[in-house]
Parts: C-alpha cells; structure tokens; sequence
C-alpha cells in the first residue's frame, strides 16, 4: 500500500512539471516456422520517448537479424507517433554491441552490476538527420 501511494504522488508530481505523459505500451513478436516464440520486444512510450524495456531472441534464432528487424519495427513505430527517440539498456553479458552498430549511443555505464559486470544505457534521436558516417539505422 505504501509503494501504491509513493507512486501516486511521484506521478501527480511528475505530470504537474512534465505534462501527461501519454503512457501507451508496446509489444512487438515474432515466431518460428513450428509455431513457436522466436523473439520479441516490450516497450512502453511516454513522453514522446519509447524506452526498450525487453529485447530477447531465441537462441536458435541468433544471428539472423532477427534482433535488428524487432527493433526496427518499434523504431518505426515511434517514428510515426512522432517520437524524439529510443533508449534502453544492455548488460555486457548480453548485446551492447549490437546497439552501437544500429546507431545507438551510449550515455551511461553502471559498473559492478551486476557485480563483476556492467550495465551499459544507449539512446538513439529519431528526430535526427544521421550523418554521412553513422550507421544506418
């Protein structure tokens, strides 16, 4: 009960100097040939941002840009509800190279977390023209 009213108020407060923030989930899947959950990706977008909350790939899956056609899909999508841009995050155990080759950049590193590992933040600007030199996205 306590956490339920320290989050009302938060919110209260953050809509009082944000605005709405016009929360909407995302959920983008995919299956395999036999029926079976290949990959997917679950977001939530709010003020005119989309964060990356979930990006998984079966691991049979791996490797066959799988990955990059999920995210793509949530990208355009935010890209048409006129969004600035996407963030997420990414242990280094699991793909933050894969981010920095779809124009992602980092812009936090949380070291020892886990411990012995990191926690790595990218966003990428939707509302951006790339250069000639930046990776497609």
């Amino acid at each position: 009960e306590l956490r339920a009213e320290i989050l009302t108020q938060l919110k209260q407060f953050n809509r009082r100097r944000a605005g709405d923030p016009q929360l909407e989930p995302l959920t983008v899947v995919t299956y395999d040939a036999d029926g079976m959950l290949a990959g997917g990706l679950v977001g939530e977008f709010y003020w005119r941002w989309l964060h990356v909350d979930l990006l998984w790939v079966a691991t049979p899956q791996r490797g066959r840009g799988l990955g990059t056609r999920l995210l793509q899909c949530a990208e355009d999508e935010a890209r048409a509800r006129d969004c600035l841009g996407v963030y997420l995050d990414s242990f280094d155990f699991q793909a933050p190279g894969f981010y920095g080759k779809l124009g992602y950049r980092v812009f936090g590193v949380l070291d020892d977390y886990p411990p012995g590992s990191r926690q790595t933040y990218f966003a990428k600007r939707l509302d951006e023209h790339p250069s000639p030199d930046s990776p497609a996205s």
